[in-house]
């Protein structure tokens, strides 16, 4: 069975750095482009970050140049490093397969910057 599990979110002032990470069950994980989403309530998920098997990388127009996805397909892993963080990156940070995400999230991982 698919299992997403994300980690690493917090408290985090303004201007700080968080890294995510995302721990995927499945082998299937490790041969598809994974990416990362995040969600404010009241909204819909949004794309934040993608990387593919040859670890080619896409950034949203928001987080370019700020955050910076990377992935261990030997641990099944995607991480996400954040910095220069801003109360408007505030969400649940979700990792999912992408562009296409598969039908089981993961808990997400709250991000709040806050001073």
């Amino acid at each position: 069975q698919v299992q997403l599990v994300e980690s690493g979110g917090g408290l985090v002032q303004p201007g700080g750095s968080l890294r995510l990470s995302c721990t995927a069950s499945g082998s299937i994980f490790s041969r598809v482009p994974m990416g990362w989403y995040r969600q404010i309530p009241g909204k819909e998920r949004e794309f934040v970050a993608r990387i593919s098997n040859s670890n080619y990388t896409t950034y949203s127009d928001a987080v370019k140049g700020r955050f910076t996805i990377s992935r261990d397909n030997a641990k099944n892993m995607v991480i996400l490093q954040m910095n220069s963080l801003r109360p408007d990156d505030t969400a649940v940070y979700y990792c999912n397969s992408s562009p296409v995400p598969h039908p089981n999230w993961g808990p997400g991982t709250q991000v709040t910057v806050s001073s």
